[in-house]
């Protein structure tokens, strides 16, 4: 930016800088005004009983009444999004991302068996665009939608200097709460316990830093090309929403005997399923039990990407499991379908062989991949 022009003092016949303002700096307050104002109807869509009062305060409340827990115990889980920005950038597509946000967060928490309560964003920006805070907020309004959690306000931050005027990140942090003798984990697996996958609805928010260079940088692939095996371009693939199982789970645990669930993320399935399996029992997983979506193959085949790098990057096509009693395998597998989740068999809960056994392995070959 340029300096300010000076201007003379007659009085003291020197020379001074004309006042420097916030805006000059970067920061647009007005602008920031008329965020709020554009996304108060989409965050308003995002409530729940508890919660007290509107958007706009300095501390979002939210009621707990612990008349409906016994002995509540609260969880809390932070993440964000990650390079899939980038694309939604590139495209200035912004209305997606946030179901990505919220289904990060929400979904993580549902894994100790916790339903989400309340959400809080934050947007980090180069330069206030007010429509397109009020898309990024719409979208993670539809997010909290469909985890049944409340957007209980959040922050944007304007970043001059340090971001340029069109970047921006997400991050959030959301609370849940679960019965102290409801909380899932290892401590409830047992060899013979059967592991169940429920399908994801592509990459979700994980490994888009190496799925961009693949098929961006070496492949050069246009994000407005149409994909035939995707039946649609790249960009809207890249974009798919992260499916939100937070309900899913939820109702699952109410209506079968659930050990635990795992969050399949950022490391893969194997090494997500080994986080909530106690020591002494392995997992051993059939990749022939299901057959991972095109962008996968496209990804490894463009960027000869091997098997191991595939899988410790990406969900591979399964974006939650579940750990049941084995007695209750075609009740879970029932209660999916019923809610529309793909679901299957994945594998099962075996004793340990040696101290040295992983906690969780993939098994066979996927068909078609």
């Amino acid at each position: 930016m340029d300096s300010p022009k000076p201007v003379v003092d007659r009085a003291a016949d020197r020379t001074t800088p004309v006042s420097a303002t916030y805006a000059a700096a970067g920061v647009d307050i007005a602008a920031g005004d008329e965020a709020v104002e554009k996304l108060k109807p989409w965050a308003a869509k995002a409530g729940r009983p508890e919660v007290l009062g509107g958007i706009g305060g300095f501390a979002g409340l939210f009621k707990l009444k612990l008349g409906r827990w016994k002995e509540p115990v609260l969880a809390a889980s932070t993440d964000g999004v990650g390079t899939k920005i980038a694309v939604a950038q590139a495209l200035d597509v912004h209305d997606t991302v946030g179901i990505d946000l919220v289904a990060m967060v929400v979904d993580d928490l549902v894994v100790c068996g916790a339903e989400p309560l309340l959400l809080q964003d934050y947007i980090a920006v180069g330069k206030v665009i007010p429509d397109r805070i009020a898309e990024l907020v719409k979208g993670i309004a539809e997010g909290c939608v469909r985890a049944g959690c409340a957007l209980l306000g959040g922050e944007t931050a304007e970043h001059p200097g340090l971001m340029s005027d069109g970047a921006y990140d997400l991050s959030a942090t959301g609370i849940g709460v679960v019965e102290a003798d409801a909380v899932l984990g290892p401590d409830r697996v047992r060899p013979g316990d059967v592991v169940i996958g429920m399908a994801s609805s592509g990459l979700h928010s994980n490994g888009y830093s190496l799925a961009r260079h693949v098929l961006l940088e070496i492949a050069r692939m246009p994000l407005s090309g149409h994909v035939e095996e995707f039946g649609r371009t790249l960009g809207e693939e890249l974009l798919e929403p992260t499916r939100i199982y937070a309900k899913d789970c939820l109702a699952l645990a109410a209506e079968a005997e659930v050990r635990t669930f795992a969050h399949i993320t950022g490391g893969g399935l194997a090494a997500n399923l080994a986080r909530v399996l106690p020591a002494g029992v392995t997992a051993s997983l059939d990749r022939g039990s299901w057959t991972p979506a095109p962008v996968f193959a496209l990804i490894a085949q463009r960027g000869r990407v091997d098997r191991a790098e595939m899988e410790k990057t990406f969900n591979m096509g399964v974006g939650m499991v579940a750990v049941v009693s084995p007695d209750e395998v075609d009740r879970a597998l029932a209660v999916l379908t019923a809610r529309h989740v793909p679901a299957w068999v994945l594998g099962e809960v075996t004793r340990a062989e040696d101290a040295d056994a992983p906690r969780a392995e993939l098994r066979g070959t996927h068909p078609r991949f």
